[in-house]
């Protein structure tokens, strides 16, 4: 049966699915750096693009093609690029879309590394970005410029889990005839699917919550149309960011059980939140399944589901953060998210320490900002590991 016909549920199982001659149930790991040509003129066809077939595992490689063809039909787009990296898949971005002098809109309270290509390395070249609450439709609106080439947007937002209108700022930048790039990192394909809602191009890492299991590095490209799929994949190329064909696997593997992961999580994210939120050492909660968050019917509109991503305040500042941190023994005190194990991070002195603290503020990461993804354990367990760090702290 074409996959393409498939409930989303089995698309994660069947999706890019290949089959050879052995019958494998599953896409051999092509771990080669070169493939060879039937002749002189099969070679030179493959060069041309007159004919399929493979050259060098940078150009492509059967097991990265197979999870790109998933991830393809999984976000309804055109094609997709696999990665090394998450940054990788950012980077590709940036280079793929922009030229010098060009400007960016993006989101204020992203993630470090992002803000940091672009306000270090890529304003060496002509390259300038403004910064806003993407979660606010005016403040992008305002901060558009006749030379804006991109709008670039983390939706739910890293760490503050805010989130913005996809469908009103993808009519935005068709306006002024830009793209509009979306890391849905945050959500994965089962919980939002920006292309859908007017995005260009959506990213991952899928470090994260498509491989979920802490033990790939990863990033992923999907494009809605041709013209965008051929930037990107020429631009991957050529910088040599290609993911390898073992990773390809491992993350190929970890879709199948994405659904199942990403709705047991969830359901400990929200009895988690409301339980923080009754905390008297909580100032606040950030969890786009509350009612309390800002942007929680939004979330219901464009998102499936509310994810397993959870920020909250802690009463104490910085100290008081860095205690919790070290009072928590199931939580493990690590950067990254979305695997199956509870992952607890302070922003302020880990992944955003990159950013000065005066534009960590503006932005709304304060130094007692907790950043804490929910994976499957037993809720009651995890619940009790924060009670105990937290009366502590």
């Amino acid at each position: 049966m074409d996959s393409k016909r498939l409930g989303f549920r089995s698309k994660l199982v069947h999706a890019g699915a290949t089959k050879d001659k052995y019958g494998s149930a599953v896409t051999p790991i092509y771990q080669t750096s070169t493939f060879g040509f039937d002749s002189a003129q099969d070679g030179a066809n493959r060069f041309a693009g007159k004919s399929e077939g493979y050259i060098y595992t940078r150009i492509g490689n059967p097991t990265i093609a197979a999870l790109e063809s998933c991830m393809a039909e999984l976000e309804d787009g055109i094609g997709a690029v696999a990665t090394s990296s998450g940054m990788g898949a950012i980077a590709t971005a940036f280079l793929a879309l922009l030229s010098k002098g060009d400007h960016v809109v993006s989101t204020a309270a992203m993630y470090g590394p992002t803000r940091t290509i672009l306000d270090k390395h890529l304003s060496r070249f002509g390259v300038s970005a403004t910064y806003v609450d993407t979660s606010d439709f005016e403040s992008v609106r305002g901060a558009m410029r006749p030379e804006t080439k991109l709008i670039y947007v983390e939706t739910p937002s890293n760490p503050l889990m805010q989130v913005t209108d996809i469908r009103a700022v993808a009519k935005l930048s068709h306006e002024h005839g830009c793209p509009l790039v979306v890391d849905s990192t945050f959500a994965s394909p089962v919980l939002q699917k920006p292309l859908t809602l007017g995005a260009d191009v959506v990213l991952h890492s899928v470090t994260k919550f498509i491989n979920g299991h802490a033990d790939v590095v990863g990033g992923i490209l999907v494009a809605r149309d041709e013209l965008t799929y051929r930037k990107l994949r020429g631009m991957m190329t050529v910088m040599g960011c290609n993911m390898d064909p073992h990773q390809a696997y491992l993350v190929h593997r970890g879709i199948k059980t994405l659904g199942l992961r990403v709705e047991r999580a969830q359901a400990n994210a929200i009895e988690i939140a409301r339980w923080l939120e009754a905390r008297p050492e909580v100032v606040w909660v950030r969890y786009v399944g509350l009612p309390s968050h800002p942007q929680h019917e939004l979330a219901r509109k464009q998102m499936t589901g509310f994810g397993s991503m959870i920020s909250f305040e802690l009463k104490g500042g910085i100290e008081a953060g860095r205690r919790l941190m070290d009072r928590v023994k199931l939580a493990m005190l690590a950067v990254s998210l979305g695997g199956v194990e509870t992952l607890i991070e302070h922003p302020a002195s880990m992944t955003h320490a990159g950013i000065p603290r005066e534009e960590r503020e503006e932005s709304g990461i304060t130094d007692g900002l907790v950043r804490y993804s929910v994976g499957i354990e037993d809720v009651s367990d995890l619940i009790e590991d924060l009670r105990h760090a937290l009366e502590g702290a």
